[in-house]
């Protein structure tokens, strides 16, 4: 009876928070998509200027994936000025929405102190999570970084990188 009443509740919020989904895709998907795709071609052909402007207010929007194209483009300063500092808060955003790629970038970020201190555990943590949804063609590369990384942890702080990467759970757009 009580497990029949919590399921209830839970399916009752679920259909509440999709419903809401729905109603602000309705609202600004196509738009956003297509914004975003424009972005992401434009990153395709080397258009970093036309790439930051339309993937700027995508990334303000909380959108993972033009959050992670925009720090690649501050990480190497291609349409916007180079900042490690700005590329770490965007891979950030993004890495927190869990997109392997940015994931992969705060990592290594982590591991040189570009942008954020240099912490092997949290370079560990954010390289332990990329690779374990890594593009296939990724993933041998991602897992030797991880483990380069891990080398020159001590037994202790790999222990406590591989419990926050268990503990780590996404969070919603920012």
């Amino acid at each position: 009876m009580v497990n029949e009443v919590v399921v209830s509740r839970v399916l009752q919020r679920a259909r509440v928070v999709f419903s809401a989904i729905v109603l602000a895709l309705s609202v600004s998907g196509p738009a956003r998509a297509d914004a975003l795709s424009a972005g992401i071609a434009a990153v395709g052909r080397a258009d970093y200027v036309t790439a930051a402007r339309l993937l700027g207010p995508l990334s303000q929007q909380g959108v993972a994936v033009a959050q992670f194209y925009l720090c690649f483009m501050y990480y190497n300063g291609r349409g916007v000025p180079q900042s490690y500092d700005e590329a770490a808060i965007w891979c950030f955003r993004s890495a927190e929405q869990d997109h392997a790629g940015a994931q992969y970038m705060l990592g290594l970020m982590y591991n040189m102190g570009q942008g954020v201190p240099e912490n092997f555990v949290e370079a560990h943590k954010w390289l332990n999570l990329a690779a374990g949804h890594a593009p296939r063609k990724d993933r041998a590369s991602w897992v030797r970084v991880r483990n380069a990384v891990a080398s020159k942890m001590t037994l202790g702080q790999l222990g406590l990188a591989r419990q926050l990467a268990i503990d780590w759970r996404p969070k919603p757009e920012r």
